[in-house]
């Protein structure tokens, strides 16, 4: 019963990034920025509402905390040393602002790379949330869905910018969102021997909650200041927020 949790949710969440990236074209630009509000509150809801009390739960709190500390860490050591391997000098689009939103740096060949890799951790994270009840683990595939949709829709944006035509850049998206589904398959069989490591696991998965929020995405909505954008941000984030408490309340 647990792998068909784990099976609905990875395919559920893999279909809908891709389908959100085949939508790309339909997305207005000021769309965007409201997907991904709902998304940070989406993510922050799931982190501190469902995932770090559950992490708590085992008695060991101090070893929780210091799995999410280290997780944040090493999430940034991670994507700073990819943004590094494909950035020396100054002059690379990692240091120009005037680029597409979500564009760190990374050319085509990278938003392939990194996305296959970021969802067949998702899938890991997946597996490790259903391993431990069914009520965390819709909560997490939700919170992931909903950063999985902008994100989408603004990597397949840039793979368009790097050159690459609509059909391959979907077909690419759609390939690579089989790793949420491989992940997920394999965090099952291989979690359930790591049993004793449930606090440390489910610390790295609100450290990934935390991080994809505060570090990737909140800096992207700073570029507009201005009082009604921020309102609505807050208004969005909020939503996000509450979005996960109704499914906590529904599926408790």
């Amino acid at each position: 019963m647990t792998l068909g949790w784990i099976v609905a949710a990875s395919i559920a969440g893999g279909t809908l990034s891709a389908g959100a990236a085949a939508a790309a074209l339909l997305v207005r630009a000021s769309w965007v920025p409201m997907l991904v509000s709902f998304a940070i509150g989406a993510l922050l809801g799931a982190a501190f509402l469902e995932v770090i009390p559950h992490a708590f739960e085992y008695g060991r709190p101090h070893v929780a905390a210091g799995a999410i500390l280290g997780g944040i860490f090493a999430f940034f050591l991670l994507e700073k040393l990819l943004l590094w391997r494909h950035c020396h000098t100054e002059n690379c689009e990692v240091h120009d602002t005037h680029t597409l939103p979500h564009d760190h740096g990374r050319t085509g060949t990278l938003i392939v790379v990194g996305d296959t890799v970021h969802n067949f951790v998702d899938g890991i994270l997946i597996a490790a949330a259903f391993l431990q009840s069914t009520q965390l683990g819709v909560i997490t595939a939700v919170a992931i869905v909903a950063h999985e949709i902008p994100q989408e829709v603004g990597d397949f944006l840039i793979l368009l910018h790097s050159g690459y035509s609509r059909t391959r850049a979907l077909v690419l998206n759609m390939l690579s969102s089989l790793a949420t589904l491989v992940g997920g398959v394999l965090g099952y069989f291989a979690l359930q021997t790591l049993q004793h490591w449930e606090p440390v696991l489910l610390g790295i998965v609100a450290a990934s909650m935390i991080y994809v929020a505060v570090a990737d995405l909140i800096p992207g909505l700073h570029r507009r200041p201005e009082l009604r954008d921020t309102l609505s941000q807050a208004i969005l984030i909020s939503l996000g927020i509450a979005a996960i408490a109704l499914v906590r309340a529904v599926v408790g």
